[in-house]
């Protein structure tokens, strides 16, 4: 069994590819649209209510997946049904992050609502490279990502404060 932990591990490594930084500027852009998508959600949940905007959000985006998959042809990979149901806990996070984006943008702002999200999200992606949680590689922690944290944490308390 511990052949097989091993070996899976090395397969969720991922391989040294300099072309991987280019994904960098992709990412960033990515994270700018979560910012668009909380200004637009904080008055939109005001308007029709924070459920109905999440629903209204989440239905728009899976009717554009399911345009993407129509139109992209067979998709490799095992039936959902083949697949551990922990794996499927991001169907539960994903609206809980929208509805809390829903209702904190309208009462601290985008800014205050993206940079608490931003603590939190590096908060926890450090534990998890850290133990190597969920099949991914582990990454220790080191003075530098403790340093990175600490600053975004002080980016949060400036934004409160300001």
């Amino acid at each position: 069994m511990q052949a097989s932990s091993t070996a899976a591990m090395a397969q969720a490594r991922p391989k040294k590819n300099p072309g991987r930084l280019l994904l960098l500027p992709l990412v960033i852009l990515a994270g700018m649209g979560l910012s668009v998508e909380a200004g637009l959600l904080g008055p939109l949940g005001t308007q029709v209510g924070h459920l109905w905007a999440t629903l209204s959000i989440f239905g728009v985006g899976s009717a554009i997946l399911f345009l993407l998959l129509l139109f992209s042809g067979p998709q490799k990979g095992p039936a959902l049904t083949e697949l551990p149901r922990w794996q499927l806990i991001g169907g539960f996070l994903g609206p809980m992050y929208v509805v809390v984006l829903t209702l904190a943008t309208p009462h601290i702002g985008v800014a205050m609502t993206m940079i608490a999200i931003l603590s939190g999200q590096v908060g926890k992606s450090v534990l998890i490279d850290h133990f190597g949680w969920f099949g991914t590689a582990r990454k220790r922690v080191n003075v530098e990502r403790w340093i990175a944290l600490g600053l975004i944490v002080a980016a949060l308390v400036l934004i409160a404060r300001g």
